[in-house]
């Protein structure tokens, strides 16, 4: 086990993916001489040379057309995308090309390919750049979408992402990278997809996040104990899909209240989604609606008190976890 920020452990990922499997190879903007927007890739070039680490030019639809058919004859493409903003203009070819065309062929064509992004609000980028789409994407069959909120998870399953037959949006809060933790220095180390991880046992309340909001959980769940000796279970989804309704349900059965905590906005937002799947299976164990923390429903602003103000906080966890306890 070795201590790194996340962007060093998703870095190693790369590293050990393209020095196991030479169909491995990285295309994206500004991931070569630059070492990528948030510094994953950086050194990548100087090892592996100019055929496996390819700038692109400032075109996604291309770059992600190109990903696509290299996965198609036989290659293991990463496309970085540089942030989930810029995915917009390549929506078309994720959600009409690589999400179909397994299904399209009758399991005849794969297309084994990892697309990374950068997500998120908290950095005063401005409304336009300041997007949390993970729920738009998990919203389409064929795509799997993964949300790391810690760097041993970050390595794992992207490690895991390379091993899918099939394509995997990757996606990285910005206020994750610079995050320290423990990460295992084995090669083979894996994190399977659909297994969200408990990372505080409680009997009161489930406090469910993923990416970003899962340390928004953890602080809001310590608030919650010292100051109102209220005990919540909090769990990390990891992957939202597949999703692990199951450990979420279990959890709820066990505590019988349930908030959901995410970036982005409340209406149409994945924890809808997670809300509604709740109330099917486990409505009888509620002692009160399932609650939902999410950005207010604003393009997100530039100013730095303002774009806080927006952006869903620990405090706000535990306002809805006491309201509960009210009613």
């Amino acid at each position: 086990m070795a201590e790194m920020r996340m962007r060093d452990a998703l870095r190693e990922a790369l590293r050990e993916e393209m020095l196991r499997d030479e169909l491995v190879f990285l295309m994206g903007e500004d991931i070569g001489a630059y070492g990528g927007s948030y510094a994953v890739t950086k050194g990548l070039l100087d090892e592996f040379g100019e055929e496996r680490v390819r700038d692109t030019p400032i075109a996604e639809s291309g770059m992600v057309g190109i990903g696509i058919g290299a996965a198609m004859g036989g290659m293991h493409p990463m496309v970085e995308m540089m942030t989930i903003n810029f995915s917009f203009l390549a929506l078309d070819q994720i959600v009409n090309s690589a999400a179909k065309l397994y299904h399209m062929s009758n399991g005849q064509i794969n297309v084994p390919m990892v697309v990374r992004m950068a997500s998120g609000g908290g950095s005063q980028l401005a409304a336009t750049h300041s997007h949390s789409l993970e729920g738009l994407y998990a919203h389409f069959p064929g795509l799997k979408v993964v949300c790391p909120s810690n760097a041993a998870d970050a390595k794992g399953l992207l490690k895991r992402a390379f091993r899918d037959e099939n394509t995997v949006i990757f996606i990285e809060h910005t206020a994750n990278y610079a995050l320290k933790g423990e990460v295992p220095d084995d090669p083979d180390y894996l994190v399977e997809f659909g297994v969200a991880n408990t990372l505080r046992s409680g009997s009161d309340v489930t406090i469910v996040g993923y990416s970003g909001s899962v340390h928004q959980a953890m602080r809001a769940a310590r608030m919650l104990e010292e100051q109102e000796e209220i005990d919540a279970e909090v769990i990390d989804l990891r992957t939202i899909r597949p999703l692990d309704i199951d450990t979420v349900v279990n959890s709820v059965k066990k505590t019988n209240r349930a908030v959901i905590v995410e970036d982005d906005w409340l209406f149409g937002g994945f924890g809808g989604e997670l809300s509604a799947q709740i109330m099917e299976r486990a409505f009888d164990y509620l002692d009160a609606p399932v609650a939902r923390v999410s950005s207010k429903d604003v393009p997100l602003p530039y100013n730095r008190n303002l774009e806080f103000a927006a952006l869903p906080s620990e405090e706000d966890v535990v306002e809805a976890v006491l309201r509960m306890f009210k009613e």
